[in-house]
């Protein structure tokens, strides 16, 4: 059980794991679309101002209501903007005021040119600013901005000097302005939520988690620039994916407000430097040092110019990691490529060495297949040749024993004429005749095509056909013995009681008039079909 739950725990850590990833990557993909979009941003709110001017130069000098209302929007487009438009713009309240002697107004103004001053890393100057206003007759909404910015002031300092000496003084006194303003105006309902981030999470409810705030900011439809201001602030109460992510929103909205003065895409390359994810770290400190240089927040610039080396040293050495990893693969590949074009090619000649080997062994069993046709053929030429042979012998030696034993009765007997005309009725050419006859029949029982297919050797007018009653002639008959396997003449010459000269002259005529060459012609002779009787 206990096993269970343990893989059950690790399983919903893995996957709340890879979805705080999943949420993070993704939001950093919108952030370098939207990086690709910041030029139209940036006119969209030039044309602003523009309007904003235009309508400034056909206001009345004496109406100071106009005058103030124009001044401080023109103002609040430049205030995260540019420094040097927003610093003119506030002076320029500033002598309005002093102008037609609004008091409240004037401090007012003032402490948005300490904030200004503070933006760009004036410290002293905007601490002078701060030094001359009367915090007693302050109301209650600017004493706590005068708090704020007093607060602001001192944590800017100690993050500038970031040593071990001063910087722990400016950061308490800077904690003890912010516990002022807050008792001086508590937080509303909005802050004191996102005040609850900080809480420990022995305190924190447990609804309250990284996806909790995120949703929250996004269904309050905040402006561009607050939701970068809250979301920037609730990015240092975590750590790891979760800060990217709240970074990542700040600075997308950061962008599309057009606000160069952000510490927001600074930090988020500092989170990435952390994660080793160098590549988008070195895109978010190239945007930050674009941004402080357009702004011209000095005190920015020095802390990116400090960092950008690091990151940009690091990314040359990944660059030249994967360079080498690349070029070590590609050698890699090159050699197994190597090595799989040597094997191929003696794959290559063992195939070829295999289908020779094949083919011969083809042409061998091809041949042994015609030896052995030959030899079946000429065992069932033999088998009939010697039924024949025994039959006609028999035949013979019946004859002969009837002959022996009708002499003998008639010497017996002293009837010697009767023996002389009995022996005169022997007729031997009837006999080898018969011989012939029966040769032809078996011989035409074995090959019963070869009539036709000798002829086909031959041209019409010279073709050979047995008479009516014939089953071959001389000349078919010579041919027959020559596909029996008989190929002398005197062989032949003897079976057929012909002469030598005669079984030439037969063989030499039919060649001659051959539709084959005369040296092909007995070899086409042999290629006539051998059929067994007996297999049908």
């Amino acid at each position: 059980m206990n096993k269970v739950l343990s893989i059950l725990l690790l399983l919903l850590i893995y996957i709340n794991g890879f979805s705080q990833t999943s949420k993070s990557d993704s939001l950093l993909g919108v952030l370098k679309f939207e990086l690709t979009r910041e030029n139209a941003y940036n006119l969209d709110k030039e044309k602003r101002i523009n309007l904003l001017r235009f309508e400034l130069l056909q206001t009345d000098s004496a109406d100071f209501d106009a005058q103030f209302d124009l001044y401080s929007r023109i103002f609040e487009e430049y205030r995260s903007f540019k420094f040097d438009s927003a610093f003119a713009y506030v002076r320029r309240i500033i002598r309005l005021c002093t102008k037609f002697g609004k008091e409240d107004r004037l401090v007012r103004s003032k402490l948005l040119l300490g904030t200004t001053l503070l933006n760009s890393g004036f410290f002293k100057e905007a601490f002078d600013v701060t030094g001359e206003i009367d915090t007693a007759i302050l109301s209650q909404a600017l004493k706590t901005e005068y708090l704020i910015l007093h607060a602001r002031l001192n944590a800017g300092i100690a993050e500038y000097d970031n040593d071990a000496y001063f910087s722990p003084s400016y950061r308490n006194q800077s904690e003890a302005d912010f516990k002022k303003a807050e008792i001086v105006t508590p937080s509303n309902d909005f802050e004191q939520t996102i005040n609850q981030a900080f809480l420990p999470d022995s305190v924190r409810h447990q609804k309250l988690t990284a996806d909790y705030f995120y949703d929250y900011i996004i269904r309050r439809r905040l402006p561009e620039h607050t939701v970068a201001m809250v979301a920037t602030r609730i990015s240092f109460a975590y750590t790891g994916r979760d800060r990217v992510r709240f970074l990542a929103l700040a600075a997308i909205n950061d962008i599309r407000s057009s606000t160069k003065e952000t510490l927001a895409i600074f930090l988020l390359g500092q989170e990435l430097f952390k994660m080793d994810n160098i590549n988008d770290a070195y895109i978010c400190m190239q945007e930050a040092a674009r941004n402080a240089k357009f702004y011209g927040a000095r005190n920015r610039a020095v802390q990116i110019e400090s960092i950008l080396p690091l990151v940009a040293s690091k990314l040359i050495d990944q660059k030249q990691h994967e360079k080498d990893k690349l070029l070590i693969g590609l050698l890699l590949f090159l050699i197994v490529a190597v090595v799989l074009f040597f094997l191929l090619v003696i794959y290559r000649r063992q195939i070829l060495r295999i289908k020779a080997n094949e083919r011969v062994i083809k042409e061998k069993n091809s041949e042994l297949e015609t030896v052995n046709g030959k030899l079946w053929e000429s065992s069932k030429i033999k088998e009939e040749l010697i039924g024949l042979f025994f039959k006609t012998c028999s035949s013979y030696i019946d004859t002969l024993d009837k002959i022996k034993h009708q002499t003998l009765h008639n010497i017996k007997l002293g009837k010697y004429k009767d023996v002389g005309q009995f022996l005169n009725n022997v007729h031997i050419d009837e006999e080898k005749g018969n011989l012939y006859n029966m040769l032809d029949s078996v011989f035409l029982t074995m090959f019963p095509n070869f009539i036709a297919s000798f002829n086909t050797l031959l041209k019409k007018e010279d073709q050979i056909w047995p008479k009516s009653g014939e089953t071959l002639n001389a000349t078919l008959r010579i041919f027959a013995l020559m596909r029996l396997g008989i190929s002398e003449h005197e062989a032949i010459a003897k079976i057929l009681d012909y002469s030598v000269s005669t079984v030439y002259t037969y063989k030499t005529r039919i060649k001659s008039r051959a539709l084959v060459p005369a040296n092909d012609f007995e070899q086409k002779i042999m290629e006539i079909k051998f059929i067994d009787s007996n297999q049908y």
